[in-house]
Parts: structure tokens; C-alpha cells; sequence
């Protein structure tokens, strides 16, 4: 028999993506992703850019197009992001750094509340980066954030608050980058 475990993980792990709809420095991200009976549609893309180099594709899901970050920040509401990596070289350590960095200024003073599972997340890039590699972070409500990396199941980060602060890590008045958050808004 499985239990609620099992099912959540089962359910993620139908995350399939259909049709093509934008092409992002050469990645085509899909317009579609079905995740058990949800399908998150995608409210846009872009390039995560450091010292001139393109880092990952950044792209946002969610049931219906917002352009209101706060908004989808706060929702209650089955929504992901796929990462897709297109640096040739970018370091397990330096991932989880600027995550860090992100989580900071996403949760402020809360992020003391979300330690263990910041801690959880990040460990997700332990393992070896490579070019190609996608991850999807995945919010279900009432279990919490399913992390994927190339569709295996890697973590989940329980709670709301864990995922307000990892979507802020994109969309807070602080972003990783204004032009991804931008892009990602549908803007």
C-alpha cells in the first residue's frame, strides 16, 4: 500500500513536458508541463547572466499567466521553475552559494524559520553540474517543494514559507537578476 509519500513523489514524477512554445538561447522550453492532473502552463522565460556569461535558462509555470510577483509569490498554488543549465562550466559550490545569497534576500529575518530546509535544497547541487542538466523545482501544495534534477526526484523542502522564499529567490524586489524576473513575468 503507499502512503502520501509515495503518491506526491509518484504524481511529481509525471511531469512531462508537451509542445515547444519559446525558444531561450537555444533552449526550447516547453509550454506545458503536466504534473500528475495539473498542468502548469508557462508565463515566461529568460537567461540567467553573470560576467557575461550565460549561466541557465530560467523559466516560470504556473495555472494561469500573472505578471504580479507578490502575487504568485504568496500563492497556495500548484506552480514550478526549470532550471536549464547552458554554462559549460559552472561549480556545484558556487550554485549553492548565490542560492544562499537568494534565499537571503527572498526571506529577510524569516529565513532563520526555513533553515533546515534551505539546507535540504542546496544540497541538490552537491552533486557535479553539467551543461544540459534541468532542474525543476516543483511546488505542490500541502506537501511542499519537489526538486528535480534531469526528472529524478532529488528533495523535498516542506512548507508555504520555504516556497515564498524560493520563488522570491526570482521574482522579490531583490531578484537574482531584474531582466530574468522580467522575463519570467511574461513582460
Amino acid at each position: 500500500m503507499l502512503n502520501k509519500l509515495s503518491l506526491g513523489v509518484l504524481g511529481a514524477l509525471m511531469v512531462t513536458s508537451r509542445c515547444n512554445a519559446i525558444e531561450v538561447a537555444g533552449i526550447n522550453m516547453p509550454d506545458v508541463l503536466e504534473m500528475g492532473q495539473s498542468k502548469l502552463i508557462l508565463n515566461g522565460a529568460g537567461v540567467r547572466d553573470k560576467f557575461f556569461f550565460k549561466v541557465y535558462v530560467g523559466a516560470l509555470y504556473l495555472e494561469q499567466k500573472r505578471s504580479d510577483p507578490v502575487k504568485i509569490i504568496e500563492a497556495n498554488e500548484p506552480m514550478a521553475i526549470r532550471l536549464h543549465i547552458i554554462a559549460s562550466k559552472i561549480s556545484s559550490e558556487v550554485m549553492a552559494k548565490t542560492s544562499k545569497e537568494g534565499f537571503k534576500k527572498a526571506a529577510g529575518r524569516d529565513i532563520v524559520s526555513i533553515e533546515a530546509q534551505i539546507d535540504r535544497f542546496l544540497s541538490v547541487f552537491k552533486n557535479r553540474i553539467r551543461k544540459h542538466d534541468i532542474y525543476d523545482l516543483i511546488y505542490v501544495p500541502g506537501r511542499g517543494t519537489e526538486v528535480y534534477k534531469n526528472k529524478e526526484y532529488r528533495s523535498l523542502a516542506k512548507g508555504l514559507p520555504f516556497k515564498k522564499a524560493l520563488f522570491g529567490i526570482w521574482l522579490c524586489d531583490k531578484p537574482a537578476q531584474k531582466k530574468l524576473k522580467t522575463k519570467m513575468l511574461g513582460k
